[in-house]
């Protein structure tokens, strides 16, 4: 018998490629039923094609500052490539999936089924679990995968927040922002892309996820004397009249001592138009007009050598 051909894949929910696969992005993302859930497949395509023909234009004007496409891409290749060559001496081949634009599962499957792989480990880049994000992600590859009819194992994980090596990763992020500014000069936030309050209240862990991860986390800059003034959790990327959760970003704000304030993305880890524009430039201009000496957003872990070395941990425990 040989040695058995891994491949890990890492699953993201994706981001345009250039301007033309916006209205493709908006439209698989709303057309999502954990997205948009209601049971009515009918009534989803309608709110859902009426939300894209409202966004397309004001989305891919967000695209365009950003170079013509989503930072999210070009990073998860460069994770991709970082893990392969730390893997190289092993029998695993490191590929990605995107939920809502190229690379799509059934693509992906197919260059796995060429390899002849016979074990495939998922990993979600998402630390906390949401049904909107790691179900969603997860369900669409296993949906693709079973129709290829492709016979090899399924090995995955649901979250990771909890990872010792990863949260040093989201650590060293913050230092590298801070330089040599004075941490008590600073009050941290820490933002979690929204959700729905209807979503929590039926069931999804995302907001315990996140909160717990805060914990996690202050534990973490207590033990680097890391000794920010205040740490904050706040959600960001409100969308619509609903309840979401709470305190968004800009009440947040509002509440903080204005003098510097930096923020982590805590629900990502790969940099993508939530960090990039939504955090860097409109919420940077919020912080500006209410008066902050200092407004600084931290990188998303990315490719960086620590996340790389969480992820091979993770990689491990699953194959133990």
């Amino acid at each position: 018998m040989g040695e058995v051909k891994e491949a890990i894949i890492l699953l993201n929910m994706g981001g345009p490629n250039n301007l033309h696969e916006v209205e493709m992005f908006l439209k698989n993302m709303f057309n999502d039923p954990n997205i948009l859930t209601m049971k009515s497949s009918l009534l989803r395509k309608f709110i859902g094609g009426m939300i894209t023909l409202t966004r397309t234009e004001s989305s891919q004007e967000i695209y365009r500052q950003l170079g013509g496409k989503s930072p999210i891409v070009g990073h998860t290749k460069n994770l991709v490539a970082s893990l392969q060559e730390k893997l190289a001496d092993e029998n695993v081949t490191v590929d990605f999936v995107m939920r809502y634009t190229p690379p799509f599962a059934p693509e992906v499957i197919e260059r796995l089924k060429e390899q002849q792989v016979e074990k495939i480990y998922l990993i979600p880049l998402y630390p906390q679990y949401s049904t909107t994000t790691t179900k969603s992600s997860l369900e669409d590859f296993e949906e693709a995968f079973h129709n290829s009819g492709m016979d090899a194992v399924l090995v995955e994980v649901k979250h990771y927040y909890e990872n010792d090596l990863y949260n040093e990763a989201v650590i060293e992020r913050i230092k590298e922002k801070m330089g040599d500014g004075v941490y008590t000069d600073f009050d941290i936030i820490f933002s979690a892309h929204g959700l729905p309050q209807k979503i929590v209240d039926a069931g999804d862990p995302y907001q315990r996820h996140v909160e717990r991860h805060v914990e996690l986390l202050k534990k973490k800059l207590q033990e680097h004397k890391m000794d920010f003034h205040q740490v904050h959790l706040a959600y960001q990327s409100k969308v619509g009249p609903m309840k979401w959760l709470e305190p968004s970003l800009e009440d947040a704000l509002q509440r903080v001592r204005n003098r510097g304030v930096i923020i982590y993305p805590i629900a990502f880890t790969i940099d993508n138009s939530e960090t990039d524009f939504e955090l860097e430039i409109e919420y940077r201009e919020i912080a500006e007009e209410m008066g902050f000496k200092a407004y600084r957003v931290c990188r998303c872990v990315n490719d960086s050598p620590k996340f790389v070395e969480a992820l091979i941990e993770i990689y491990s425990k699953m194959k133990s």
